[in-house]
């Protein structure tokens, strides 16, 4: 799955919408799940257990799949899938308190944190350290945990990955006069801020888009970490961008971009455009998402495109990028913990994440020895480098995940600043003085 941000964003929030029909909201009676029922029943009696998600049509009907199989499995449970389409955090945190949450279901980064602090989810650590446990802690990339674990436990799983990358359109970029594919220039170790910027200028002279900066955490973190820079403090928690200068540098890379208009910020396309769709028109070169984007754009016969990390401004070949994740999650009033424990280690086992990403799914396994879901049919040419990225980059740190509506005040000042103007290192000041105000009025309130 994805990352909890809009469509430019990953696409587990943005496709939501798509979603099949709701077929019910979790709980149950005491036998159905939920809070209720008992794992001693009768003699031959199932165990029934509910899960939740959110998901497009495609990936719900591989995880009805999914549970479809882990029922014939297991006789003596019955997992049923709950899909919640829409405004799906404001429904499990109302389950949650009315006492009718399914026994298991998805978190996003920032619902995670307050399921944390209220204490309304299990630990999952000594799960994890049972010595039948299908998973372990060590099978999982240490970037991925993010804001699922806290002071040491962990209290969600990371059901795949989607590391950011950029997407490029092979053929705008020939037309631009580009001999050398990106892919090339990387495996040189010559891909880097400035033969990326040489490229969109080429391509700017066609008028064509020379690359799409989408309004989020994922693209501007990466660029400040392609840079060497950092955004929070990791003692404190503090909102540090404005004051490190590689992040400024990086800030400052895109500013004069944008006023080139090399870059164009999304917000400014034409109504109705997005960047995957301007992308498959062959109308931009460059745009940044994760696997996501696959699914569809492998439909376009006629399409070129492959991938490649991003572009660094250090002199090493890779540097860390934003890995948008989301988490399974165990309801902690759950009378079937053992049941719903069994669900969650096979739901993100090597078994479950190959069964749900295989045939060119739209995300990256979470865990090592499943990298074969990647690469089968080669597509893109360089899927690898999704792998690779994955092993370097990093889920959204707690410190902006845990603090309710610090993300939105990021880009609402970022998006006024691309779109009205202004000053940018004026803008960063101001964005440091709002991010840390809002971090001091969050842990006051506490």
């Amino acid at each position: 799955m994805k990352g909890w941000i809009r469509r430019t964003r990953p696409v587990w929030l943005a496709t939501m919408a798509m979603a099949l029909a709701l077929a019910g909201c979790g709980g149950g009676d005491a036998k159905t799940g939920g809070t209720g029922g008992s794992s001693q029943g009768g003699q031959g009696e199932k165990v029934k257990i509910k899960w939740a998600t959110w998901g497009n049509p495609g990936e719900l009907t591989r995880f009805q799949e999914f549970t479809k199989e882990f029922n014939a499995k297991h006789p003596n449970i019955e997992a049923e899938l709950i899909p919640i389409p829409g405004e799906y955090e404001q429904k499990i945190l109302t389950q949650l308190s009315g006492g009718t949450a399914p026994d298991a279901f998805y978190a996003g980064d920032g619902t995670i944190v307050k399921l944390i602090e209220n204490g309304t989810i299990e630990e999952l650590t000594p799960y994890l350290k049972q010595s039948d446990s299908k998973i372990k802690e060590t099978d999982f990339f240490e970037g991925l945990w993010g804001a699922a674990r806290k002071d040491g436990k962990i209290y969600g799983l990371t059901v795949d990955c989607n590391p950011m990358v950029f997407w490029y359109n092979k053929k705008v970029l020939k037309d631009a006069g580009v001999t050398e594919m990106p892919a090339d220039l990387y495996e040189k170790g010559q891909w880097n801020w400035e033969t990326f910027k040489s490229m969109v200028e080429k391509v700017r002279a066609t008028g064509k888009y020379g690359y799409i900066l989408g309004n989020w955490w994922g693209p501007y973190y990466s660029w400040i970490t392609s840079n060497g820079g950092k955004i929070y403090d990791d003692a404190n928690g503090e909102f540090i961008a404005h004051k490190d200068g590689k992040a400024a540098e990086a800030f400052k890379f895109l500013y004069d971009n944008v006023q080139a208009k090399n870059f164009t910020f999304a917000g400014t396309l034409p109504k109705g455009q997005g960047a995957d769709a301007m992308f498959m028109s062959n109308q931009v070169a460059f745009v940044t998402a994760g696997r996501w984007y696959l699914p569809i754009f492998k439909q376009n016969q006629s399409l070129e495109f492959d991938i490649v990390p991003w572009p660094t401004n250090t002199g090493k070949k890779l540097e860390p990028a934003g890995i948008p994740t989301a988490y399974i999650v165990m309801n902690k009033n759950t009378k079937h913990k053992n049941e719903t424990w069994q669900f969650i280690s096979e739901f993100v086992s090597k078994e479950g994440q190959l069964f749900r990403l295989k045939g060119g799914g739209n995300a990256v396994p979470s865990i090592a020895g499943v990298d074969e879901v990647v690469l089968e049919g080669n597509i893109p040419e360089h899927a690898k480098y999704f792998l690779e990225t994955r092993q370097v980059g990093y889920a959204l740190t707690p410190h902006e995940a845990g603090v309710p509506g610090l993300s939105k005040v990021i880009t609402d000042e970022l998006e006024a600043f691309w779109l009205k103007g202004g000053n940018p290192d004026s803008i960063l000041q101001t964005l440091g003085e709002k991010a840390n105000k809002k971090i001091a009025e969050y842990k006051a309130g506490k």
